[in-house]
C-alpha cells in the first residue's frame, strides 16, 4: 500500500472508531510504528483534525468527515452485488432501503466506472432460493422480529418442532428475548433466549405462527455478541454410509448440512454423517434408493429396511 492509500485508510480507520492506537494502525498496514507517526504528522498539517499523541491513542475531532470518496470498479460491484443480495433475502423495508442505496451509488460513481461496473455485473448473477420469503407471513415475521431486537422487546409465538421432545410434543406456545437473526441456507433463524427453557435456543421463522409483539421489553445481556456466538453442537450421532463411486460427484454437490467427511475407498465412497436424531438423515438416505448403504448404525439400517418393506406393499 503506498502512503496516499495509507492516509485515506487511517482517516477512514479514525471515522469509525473513537480512538485507535499507533501500534493497532502500524500491525493492521504492516508498517512500523514510527511510520504511522509521520503519517499523523502529515494529515495534521494537511488540516485532518486528529486528536491525540504517541502512547494514548487517537481521534477525529467531533463531526469531521470526509468529502464522498470515490469507488473503483471491484469496490462499486462489491456494494451494487450487496444490494442485490439485501433485496432478494431481507423483508419489504430492507428491500426498499437496498433499492434506494443502488440508487445513490450509481448516481455518485463516475461515467466511466458506471460503465465499466455495467459491464461487470452483467457477467455476473445473483440466484439465490426465495423460497421461504415467497409466503407474506414470513416476510411480515421477518420485519417484526428485527424491529422487536432492535427495541429490545420480547415476542411470542406458536412453534412446531421438526421432530417430538422427550414428551412426544412437536407444538408448544414460546416466550422470548430475540437476540439476533441469522439466514443459514436460505432460511431464516432466530437466536431467542427462551423463556420456556431458560436458555438460548435457535427457532425457523417458517414454523412460526401466530407471532406477537408483547411489548414486554428485556436487557441483551453484556457477554452476548451475535458475531462471536457459537451455539452448542448437540450432534452426537455418527452416520456412516457408502455410495456407488459412480455417484460419489452427485453427493458432494448436494451439500447436505450434515456431512462431516467423505472419502473415497476402492469399494464406493464413504460418507461420514454427524446428526442429533436418524430421521434428520432418514429422507435423504432413502433419496438415494439402492446407491447408498448404510454401513452404521444398524439401527437406521433396520429402518431403512421397515420403510422399503412399506414402499414395496404400497407398490
Amino acid at each position: 500500500m503506498n502512503k496516499t492509500d495509507r492516509l485515506l485508510a487511517i482517516v477512514l480507520n479514525l471515522q469509525r472508531k473513537d480512538v485507535v492506537r499507533a501500534g493497532d494502525l502500524a500491525t493492521q498496514f504492516e508498517t512500523s510504528v514510527r511510520t504511522i507517526y509521520r503519517d499523523i504528522q502529515a494529515l495534521c498539517e494537511a488540516g485532518v483534525p486528529i486528536i491525540g499523541a504517541p502512547g494514548t491513542g487517537y481521534s477525529l475531532m467531533k463531526g469531521y468527515f470526509l468529502p464522498p470518496i470515490s469507488f473503483t470498479v471491484p469496490e462499486a460491484v462489491s456494494l451494487l452485488i450487496g444490494t442485490d443480495f439485501i433485496e432478494q433475502q431481507f423483508d419489504d423495508d430492507y428491500r426498499v432501503k437496498a433499492q434506494d442505496a443502488r440508487g445513490k451509488i450509481e448516481a455518485i460513481l463516475p461515467e466511466s466506472v458506471l460503465d465499466e461496473t455495467f459491464r461487470v455485473r452483467k457477467a455476473i448473477r445473483l440466484l439465490i432460493s426465495d423460497k421461504h420469503l415467497n409466503q407474506s407471513k414470513e416476510k411480515e415475521y421477518l420485519e417484526k422480529i428485527r424491529r422487536a431486537i432492535l427495541d429490545e422487546r420480547k415476542i411470542g409465538f406458536h412453534y412446531s418442532k421438526r421432530h417430538a421432545d422427550s414428551e412426544g410434543k412437536r407444538h408448544s406456545v414460546r416466550v422470548v428475548a430475540p437476540y439476533g437473526l441469522v439466514l443459514v441456507e436460505g432460511s431464516w433463524m432466530l437466536v431467542a433466549r427462551c423463556d420456556l427453557r431458560q436458555e438460548i435456543r435457535h427457532f425457523r421463522l417458517s414454523r412460526m405462527t401466530e407471532l406477537i409483539d408483547l411489548g414486554e421489553r428485556f436487557e441483551l445481556p453484556i457477554h452476548f455478541n451475535l458475531r462471536e456466538y457459537t451455539p452448542l453442537d448437540d450432534r452426537h450421532l455418527l452416520v456412516r454410509l457408502r455410495f456407488n463411486n459412480e455417484i460419489a460427484d452427485k453427493v458432494k454437490e448436494s451439500n447436505f448440512y450434515y456431512i462431516e467427511d467423505m472419502e473415497e475407498h476402492q469399494d464406493g465412497f464413504h460418507v461420514v454423517l454427524r446428526v442429533r436424531h436418524l430421521d434428520e438423515v432418514l429422507q435423504w438416505v432413502l433419496g438415494w434408493g439402492s446407491d447408498a448403504f448404510v454401513l452404521e448404525p444398524k439401527s437406521l439400517r433396520n429402518v431403512i429396511r421397515e420403510e422399503a418393506q412399506k414402499i414395496l406393499k404400497r407398490y
